[in-house]
């Protein structure tokens, strides 16, 4: 599903500080937003760097399961990421309700 791959790409790249927090409130649940937020500031999470010092992120395997019997509103979205030289996992809620998919859940390790 294209959506969970952008909104997971976004993600990590907001905790990589690669892109601004801002861009993340139409994707996320607003409770959400304080815990990315959170995310990005963690001292743990500059594990890999690039030349300029930034973490890099890189989704290596993403998956999306239908939740059953949500009509196609709802699904579990769960993979894998690198950053740096440590493979990290991820999983999340994704939910649509009447205009857009949207993530209520998130938990990225």
């Amino acid at each position: 599903m294209a959506f969970a791959d952008a909104a997971v790409r976004r993600v990590l790249e907001v905790i990589d500080r690669r892109r601004p927090v801002a861009q993340l409130r139409p994707l996320l649940a607003p409770g959400l937003i304080d815990t990315v937020i959170g995310l990005s500031r963690s001292p743990q999470r500059a594990v890999g760097r690039s030349k300029d010092g930034r973490t890099v992120a890189r989704v290596r395997r993403l998956r999306v399961r239908m939740v059953d019997g949500s009509d196609g509103a709802q699904a579990e979205v769960f993979g894998t990421y690198t950053s740096g030289s440590r493979v990290r996992a991820f999983a999340a809620r994704i939910e649509h309700d009447a205009a857009r998919w949207r993530i209520v859940a998130l938990q990225i390790g």
